[in-house]
């Protein structure tokens, strides 16, 4: 697990950013598995630059998000098919078909999770996943005590999550209870993942996951049993991390041959 912290969102997204470019421009037919939430907007933002500004193409990549709400239709201004509209998908050169959301309104939710998991593995598998974090460790909408191993299925949301998606609704109570989600397992199964994390509110389930013990209650800490995983997070985010001098150290001194 490598540990990135640099002083603003705005930096973090920077080398986010170049990652995933150095990605495309190896592999034109990249898969990546995406995120939502105001976590990955910074990223997003960077990507669109890249594309105007450098001309990075998504002509041949294909995208899987991680998760999506049951009941919403994919135009609801709070749905993640609206918000990945909005905030990358309507402003790069993706072609029509190779962005994946889970389907909130199938008929067969379950048979759409089963679906969803198949049109990963047809793909080849994902090459980078993209990732923010809950405040109480979630990754997708895996739930404390949701298994390691779990795939693509369907979760209740905790009070928790509620609470802290109802600033993106005009009533907290329209905020779905329900959800289909990648599994943790699911999520494991990427080449390579990059989660980020600002502000002081993820100071503590930073910590938590990267050098607390691997738990199904922060689920995020199932990352540290990756072989590819970057935490890239604000000074912030990181201010609870016990080892933080050193991460810092190891980064500022990585050799060319390693970047």
């Amino acid at each position: 697990m490598e540990i990135i912290i640099r002083p603003s969102p705005e930096e973090c997204a920077s080398i986010g950013g170049r990652i995933i470019a150095n990605l495309i421009k190896e592999k034109t037919n990249a898969v990546l598995g995406l995120a939502t939430g105001s976590t990955p907007i910074p990223l997003y933002s960077e990507l669109v630059r890249m594309h105007e500004d450098e001309g990075l193409s998504f002509s041949d990549v294909t995208t899987f998000n991680l998760d999506e709400y049951i009941g919403l239709s994919g135009d609801h201004p709070c749905s993640y098919q609206f918000f990945m509209n909005e905030e990358l998908f309507g402003k790069i050169d993706m072609r029509s078909g190779s962005a994946h959301i889970p389907n909130g309104e199938a008929e067969d939710i379950e048979s759409e999770c089963l679906q969803y998991e198949e049109a990963i593995r047809s793909s080849g598998g994902i090459d980078l996943q993209v990732l923010g974090i809950g405040s109480d460790g979630h990754i997708g909408f895996n739930e404390p005590g949701s298994s390691l191993g779990s795939r693509t299925r369907i979760k209740t949301l905790t009070g928790e999550t509620i609470k802290d998606n109802a600033r993106f609704f005009d009533d907290p109570n329209q905020v779905p209870r329900h959800c289909i989600t990648m599994g943790v397992g699911t999520i494991m199964d990427s080449a390579s993942l990059i989660l980020f994390a600002f502000g002081e509110g993820k100071a503590e389930v930073i910590a938590k996951a990267v050098e607390g013990p691997l738990t199904a209650m922060v689920p995020a800490s199932a990352l540290q049993l990756h072989p590819k995983v970057r935490v890239i997070v604000d000074e912030a985010a990181a201010s609870k991390l016990s080892n933080i001098s050193y991460y810092k150290e190891v980064y500022d001194n990585k050799p060319d041959w390693q970047q």
